[in-house]
């Protein structure tokens, strides 16, 4: 697009200006000459480009505005760090213009290599991370994943997949249906303790770096429940894991998060409803999401991700008889076209 091409020639020349000043503070010596190519890009306006310069390596944020804001990203980088996690050091901003220079966390996501034989060990440093920052005391304002979010998140669901995707229009009895069964998914979510929330804590946003792991995709932070950020780590978008194993990985988060002091649902099967109940709530967002992603932003690819969301949403509701309403409803929906 030529806009972005342009964005790229503003970045290129911001990054000429400010590097040798960078590079002086760092203690780095000369400016080498240097590639700017894509690192990645994700299902935002966000981008990130790499800055490689001999052995010296960087990473470049182009935020766009009016559709992004760096601000977050500043504000919660911030406080990780204070926490002691494992966060991108800002090395320069334009917040204006969106634009950011950060360290580089290393180019493997837990994604790109995570399998039975090292997610034990990898899972461990996330959920020690994890602990990190929900322990961490927030003394400044934040975001609250209250009502009125999760709601305006649950509605993704019959705007964008029912209706969009589906072309399903729901009935009387199926809208008091959808509202009950919101109604059920906030109520338990708003009942348990709150701590910082990452909001994507998943293996894609997870680096393989010193230490483990760099976390990345942190400035939709919020305060909020305290089963979101594990339950999006074991049930994540692109993998699956055994169901007896995900149990069995919540319970040690459980045991060993009440020996740290966070705060959590008294007793373990409480626990495990509550990350049931919240595990619901953001596989019913993410699929609208990502049918959002497809009809309004012409991203289909992500769609090929729903059937394993709806896999979690049915073994919930296979453990869960007080969710027999969801269940009812998912069957009367018609099937979805194929992406």
């Amino acid at each position: 697009m030529p806009h972005q091409d342009q964005r790229l020639l503003d970045l290129s020349a911001w990054l000429e200006q400010l590097l040798p000043e960078v590079f002086v503070r760092c203690g780095w010596g000369e400016v080498p000459a240097a590639q700017l190519t894509a690192a990645s890009s994700d299902a935002s306006f966000r981008r990130y480009f790499r800055w490689q310069g001999g052995e010296r390596s960087l990473i470049v944020m182009d935020a766009p505005p009016p559709q992004e804001d760096c601000r977050p990203f500043v504000k919660v980088a911030q406080m990780l760090d204070q926490a002691g996690v494992h966060v991108p050091q800002i090395l320069a901003s334009d917040l204006e213009r969106g634009f950011l220079l950060l360290t580089d966390l290393g180019r493997q996501t837990y994604l790109d290599v995570i399998d039975q034989s090292n997610a034990e060990q990898l899972f461990e440093d996330a959920v020690e991370a994890l602990l990190k920052f929900q322990l961490h005391p927030v003394a400044q304002p934040m975001p609250a994943y209250d009502e009125a979010l999760l709601r305006r998140e649950l509605q993704l669901f019959p705007e964008w997949y029912v209706q969009r995707h589906l072309g399903h229009t729901l009935t009387e009895a199926q809208q008091a249906a959808w509202e009950r069964i919101c109604r059920q998914l906030i109520d338990s979510a708003l009942a348990q303790p709150r701590v910082l929330v990452h909001r994507d804590y998943m293996p894609r946003n997870l680096m393989i770096s010193e230490p483990n792991p760099g976390v990345l995709d942190f400035q939709d932070a919020v305060l909020g429940p305290v089963s979101y950020d594990i339950t999006s780590l074991f049930k994540d978008a692109f993998l699956s894991w055994p169901e007896a194993q995900v149990r069995a990985w919540l319970e040690g988060y459980w045991h060993k998060a009440r020996a740290a002091g966070v705060s959590l649902p008294e007793s373990l099967d409480e626990f495990l409803r509550a990350s049931d109940l919240m595990g619901l709530q953001r596989h019913l967002k993410v699929i609208g999401i990502f049918a959002r992603i497809c009809h309004r932003d012409g991203k289909p690819r992500y769609l090929a991700d729903v059937p394993r969301f709806f896999a979690y949403i049915e073994a919930v509701l296979a453990r869960r008889p007080e969710l027999a309403e969801l269940q009812q409803l998912l069957a009367e929906l018609p099937q979805a076209p194929h992406a």
